[in-house]
């Protein structure tokens, strides 16, 4: 079974759009999805799904919000280690460096990042559609 977890965290609701976009491009491609804001998903659980998307918007000075997410991320590096995963989120300003700062970060702890995703600002329906697509790679790959 190909069992998706997507686990967000979202300030202006950017990131929790695109968390639901992702979550129909898993659906639209056969697998079964599960969506948590991340306070309401334990690191225990990670073991009960195949593959994760993570989505997280830029906070501050490019960086994962810090009092929830963060937390969290670090917790779970361990148990993500191996898995497939995606990692998305919005940003504002800045162009978007933390993605990449996250995803090397990620890559460094082993976990197995097959697509990342940034968007500024809401996803448009151009966004939607890259959402879609990137929930789509996840259950193939």
């Amino acid at each position: 079974m190909n069992k998706i977890a997507v686990v967000y965290w979202s300030g202006t609701g950017n990131t929790e759009a695109m968390a639901n976009a992702i979550a129909q491009g898993v659906k639209n491609a056969g697998a079964e999805v599960c969506v948590f804001t991340v306070s309401k998903f334990a690191v225990a659980r990670i073991a009960e799904f195949d593959k994760l998307a993570l989505g997280c918007p830029a906070m501050g000075a490019e960086e994962l919000e810090d009092s929830e997410f963060l937390p969290f991320y670090e917790s779970a590096k361990s148990g993500l280690a191996e898995k497939p995963v995606v990692l998305f989120g919005s940003y504002g300003w800045g162009g978007g460096e933390w993605m990449n700062a996250w995803k090397e970060d990620a890559e460094g702890a082993g976990i197995k990042v097959i697509e990342t995703l940034a968007l500024e600002n809401a996803p448009d329906d151009d966004g939607t559609t890259q959402c879609e697509n990137l929930g789509a790679a996840l259950v193939n790959a």
